[in-house]
């Protein structure tokens, strides 16, 4: 992690000399103005960070601290990636409460969602327009209650931050740009 960055701190802050939180430090990493919600996460996974970030203590905070460099370039182009992000969420929620059938039904949905988003992968307005409604309303409601219920686990911290690496991860896989990393075959008969 490059040196003079603020140092980690829960929620937002009005100027870097207060503090960053982890989405703070991606913009400032990504170049952008000092926001929670830079141009280069998609707004789901930024969504997601912040929340790990205000959930879990000031040692899991700083150690999440060098995610900030893979958020401020992480940006899939697939529309799918909403739901199935807020699928993987109330899919961990689900293995502390594995009886709620509310975060059953919501992960049956989410993934219902994307399986449909898939298959019709363009967007005009009218595609833009309905993936921006199901997240201000249905899609964020089932992170937040994912994140509220991983969050009062004994082991909230772990949980969360992986959840959080996972995350990550997934938007580079899915990411226009990734480029699988390629195996080296054994040479035959050298």
């Amino acid at each position: 992690m490059p040196g003079g960055l603020p140092p980690p701190g829960r929620f937002a802050h009005l100027h870097p000399d207060d503090g960053a939180c982890l989405m703070e430090a991606a913009a400032l990493l990504a170049g952008d103005r000092f926001t929670d919600s830079p141009a280069g996460t998609h707004p789901v996974l930024a969504a997601l960070a912040r929340a790990v970030n205000d959930s879990v203590g000031d040692p899991a905070r700083l150690a999440l601290w060098p995610l900030a460099a893979e958020l401020a370039d992480a940006r899939p182009g697939e529309r799918a990636y909403a739901p199935l992000l807020v699928a993987m969420a109330v899919d961990a929620a689900r293995r502390v409460r594995p009886s709620s059938r509310a975060l059953s039904r919501h992960g049956r949905a989410c993934r219902r969602r994307a399986e449909r988003l898939t298959l019709s992968p363009t967007a005009g307005p009218a595609g833009r327009l309905a993936d921006l409604l199901w997240w201000r309303g249905p899609g964020s409601r089932c992170l937040d209650r994912a994140v509220r219920v991983l969050g009062a686990a004994p082991d909230a911290d772990q949980r969360l931050s992986e959840l959080l690496r996972q995350a990550v991860a997934m938007a580079h896989e899915s990411s226009p740009n990734h480029r699988p990393e390629r195996t080296r075959r054994p040479r035959v008969g050298a």
